[in-house]
């Protein structure tokens, strides 16, 4: 039934196949319908007629001019008994001037006012003799229906006095036939819709077999199958369609296939550069800890002058160290290398040693009940954490809210972090997880890398969770995070996460927005 849906193609060519097969049916139907029927009408009534004719000849005119009611009755029913069987009223005048009567069924059965005024009228009217009218007296005749059955009433006159003389002949044999004519063009009528709808169905089926399987080829391909072709046969247009299709495909495959060894090789690019700057990163860094030691030493060893420019190049390397570590994490994720290790987790718990560590005790606000569990990567979730709530006290404003609850409905864990800020622009909202993304292009050297909260996104998802960012009615920007409570439907556990990862999540937690 759904491939018969009232908008399909092959519905429609079904009912166009229908119409136009009734349409014609019922037009061929009524003109041979309309054809016999005048036929057999004509032929019956053409025939009672000639034979009216020549009985009222023959026997009504061997009549008197002034017959008596019993010569009246006696030729009517000899007239009458002719082949055609029909009834006969004669009507003359007796040698006493009296109107008299004769019926072959009876005086009580064919009377004068069955046969129509008009009829009676046009028999009795006398007309003028010319050239091309050569009687004074003419045979009309009339159909007419009493009580559901049709009839042929004619009468006429005797030229050069005598009786008048009607017929009156049943039509029901012929009714009966053209009825039976009617019922036979009806049931060819529907035989003919019935083999047009098969015929459409074939027809349907042969025409949008190819579509089909164009169909099904283009859901193929949508779905990344990409070397999904159609079978060409034939030299028709659904044949061109298929060969179009085939070389877009191709087309398609190639592009596909080229800006995929294009990522493979920026991702492998990236992750090169990442491992080599981590060897000489190593070196710098351990140089700026010895620096910035020496700064806080109190006996004032450091130069006043070169202090600024040690304090710069501390900075600089511990964010260029962290974007390193960034762009590794984000690489293991592209190349599908990141896995959870998991373990039971109390999430009370571990939002309070994310805060503690990182010294935001005075900051954060923590509304969630102890007794929490989930199962969980405990260090992803810490990174999660970190970069949200790292990101709402850089960007939004204390006090920032961390709340936690259980959504009974979905079986989730939902963790959101609310700060007292500006909110978050909406042209912004659509691309705060965007990687490198940075709202005011007045703070493009901002400490954050612009890829925490796109590495925050990562590590939900690879949890089969998600992250919001919305505004929140009271002002200030909500981010929700949402985790399943039991995530070892998604990893093998035991399996490694690969080493790395964010070394300082406030530090990278940039605010996109």
């Amino acid at each position: 039934m759904s491939r018969l849906r009232f908008t399909s193609l092959r519905l429609r060519l079904v009912v166009v196949f229908g119409l136009v097969a009734l349409t014609a049916a019922v037009s061929a139907s009524g003109i041979a319908y309309w054809l016999n029927r005048e036929a057999v009408l004509t032929r019956t009534q053409d025939a009672v007629l000639r034979d009216f004719q020549q009985e009222m000849q023959n026997r009504a005119g061997a009549l008197p001019v002034h017959p008596t009611q019993d010569e009246l009755q006696r030729t009517a029913g000899q007239m009458a008994s002719s082949s055609q069987r029909f009834s006969v009223l004669l009507v003359g005048q007796d040698p006493d001037g009296k109107t008299v009567y004769g019926s072959s069924d009876g005086l009580s059965a064919f009377a004068l006012d069955d046969v129509p005024r008009s009829l009676r009228t046009a028999v009795d009217k006398q007309q003028k003799l010319t050239d091309s009218n050569k009687s004074a007296y003419h045979l009309y005749w009339q159909r007419v229906v009493e009580h559901g059955t049709p009839y042929l009433v004619a009468g006429t006159r005797l030229i050069g006095g005598g009786p008048t003389g009607y017929m009156m002949k049943s039509l029901e044999p012929e009714a009966k036939d053209l009825n039976s004519l009617a019922w036979s063009l009806g049931i060819a009528t529907g035989l003919a819709l019935i083999g047009s709808a098969l015929l459409a169905q074939a027809a349907a089926t042969t025409v949008l077999k190819p579509v089909h399987r164009l169909g099904v080829a283009a859901r193929r391909l949508g779905e990344g199958k990409l070397d999904t072709r159609l079978r060409v046969s034939g030299t028709d247009e659904l044949a061109d369609l298929s060969r179009t299709f085939n070389d877009a495909a191709e087309a398609l495959e190639k592009r596909v296939d080229d800006m995929a060894a294009r990522d493979d090789a920026s991702r492998r690019f990236v992750a090169d550069m990442s491992h080599e700057l981590r060897t000489p990163l190593t070196a710098i860094t351990a140089v700026t800890e010895i620096l910035e030691e020496e700064l806080e030493a109190e006996s004032g060893s450091m130069d006043p002058m070169i202090e600024p420019a040690v304090r710069l190049v501390v900075s600089e390397t511990r964010r260029l160290n962290d974007l390193v570590e960034n762009l590794m994490e984000v690489t293991r994720f592209d190349a599908g290398t990141a896995r959870l290790v998991l373990d039971d987790v109390d999430i009370a718990d571990q939002i309070t040693a994310c805060i503690d560590a990182r010294a935001w005790l005075d900051a954060v606000e923590l509304d969630a009940e102890r007794g929490i569990h989930a199962s969980l990567d405990p260090r992803r979730l810490d990174v999660i954490l970190a970069n949200l709530i790292g990101n709402a006290l850089k960007h939004g404003g204390s006090p920032v809210r961390v709340s936690v609850r259980m959504d009974e409905e979905g079986g989730e864990l939902v963790v959101a972090v609310r700060d007292h800020g500006p909110g978050i622009p909406e042209d912004v909202l659509p691309h705060v997880f965007d990687r490198f993304y940075k709202a005011s292009a007045s703070r493009p050297r901002s400490e954050g890398s612009g890829l925490g909260l796109s590495i925050a996104t990562e590590n939900a998802r690879i949890h089969g969770g998600s992250i919001t960012a919305a505004n929140s009615p009271e002002g200030g920007a909500v981010f929700t995070l949402r985790l399943p409570r039991d995530a070892s439907t998604l990893t093998e556990p035991g399996k490694d996460a690969a080493d790395g990862g964010v070394a300082d999540a406030a530090e990278a937690g940039e605010k996109d927005a």
